[in-house]
């Protein structure tokens, strides 16, 4: 047996070679930073050092859970993160769709650019592209409501309307991204089954429902279990900085990382804010096992693992 693993190691030697600068990142970015998970269970004093610092348990963990704005936060973190998976999966599709009916190459690239060009942009610039919009001297009211005899709107000061804000920007910047992964999915289709469908009679719409759709099912699933991963983290930019911190409307926008955050700046509590980190890791961990026991159960072939 070890004779046998020492020739693979030698067979496969310039493999392991090409993967090692991978694996040493992966060891120092992803594993070693691990060890920092016990400052969720301690009460750190950086006079003594982290693993000299006193045990507290699951005090840290309280802060999540003891106050008013607990459920707030829960709800808005999940909510938020369910609108987003299912509008993004039906926007990415489509986009992605419409994509793969472009026969010219170049215009298809010159599409895909377009449709990425909003996840490059960092959220700063994306504040200020909303801002410029929805301010008060902005192109809404200055363009739109005033001009067809509405009344300017403050919309930073006004919670009811950034749901619907969120959701779009989230959808507007995140989309193309996904649609790009779906599309270099249906152009790896054999081509001879839709031109088969074609001479049939088959419709358009019909080879995406029936053909396309179908085929999609692994990387939609893929890509939803991974999104489902996530579902108690947020993405601080959106959140926070589209918002301008705005507090009038906290009620529509503090999800759990805002809170962490605008906690970590009050109280300067670095072991609470490790607590919470913990915390999202190890709810998505459970949350994305039992999504893939349930796909093993209704399609095992789809499955992960």
């Amino acid at each position: 047996m070890k004779s046998k693993t020492r020739k693979n190691i030698v067979r496969y030697k310039w493999l392991y070679i090409m993967m090692l600068p991978g694996m040493i990142y992966l060891l120092i970015n992803n594993y070693i930073p691990m060890a920092g998970l016990v400052i969720a269970f301690k009460k750190v004093n950086f006079q003594t050092g982290i693993f000299q610092s006193p045990w507290c348990g699951f005090e840290n963990f309280k802060y999540l859970f003891r106050t008013k704005d607990a459920w707030i936060i829960t709800r808005n973190t999940i909510l938020y993160n369910l609108v987003f998976i299912i509008l993004a999966l039906v926007v990415s599709l489509a986009l992605a769709i419409f994509l793969s009916e472009i026969r010219n190459k170049k215009l298809r690239s010159f599409h895909q650019a377009c449709v990425l060009i909003p996840y490059i942009i960092s959220y700063v610039v994306v504040s200020y592209l909303v801002y410029a919009f929805l301010g008060t001297n902005g192109l809404v009211n200055k363009g739109i409501l005033i001009p067809f005899g509405g009344k300017p709107v403050n919309w930073y000061m006004e919670s009811k309307y950034w749901p619907f804000i969120l959701v779009f920007v989230n959808t507007w910047k995140n989309a193309g991204y996904a649609s790009v992964m779906y599309l270099a999915t249906i152009l790896g289709f054999d081509d001879s089954i839709f031109e088969a469908a074609t001479l049939d009679g088959v419709t358009a719409w019909q080879k995406i429902r029936y053909m396309t759709i179908p085929l999609l099912k692994p990387t939609i699933i893929t890509l939803t279990m991974l999104n489902i991963g996530r579902i108690f983290y947020s993405d601080f930019g959106l959140f926070y900085q589209v918002p301008q911190n705005s507090g009038a409307i906290l009620q529509a926008t503090n999800v759990l990382d805002t809170y962490v955050y605008r906690g970590l700046l009050e109280l300067g509590d670095i072991s609470m804010s490790s607590a919470a980190g913990l915390y999202q890791a190890v709810v998505g961990f459970v949350i994305i096992i039992a999504a893939n026991l349930i796909v093993r159960k209704i399609s095992p072939d789809d499955a992960i693992f």
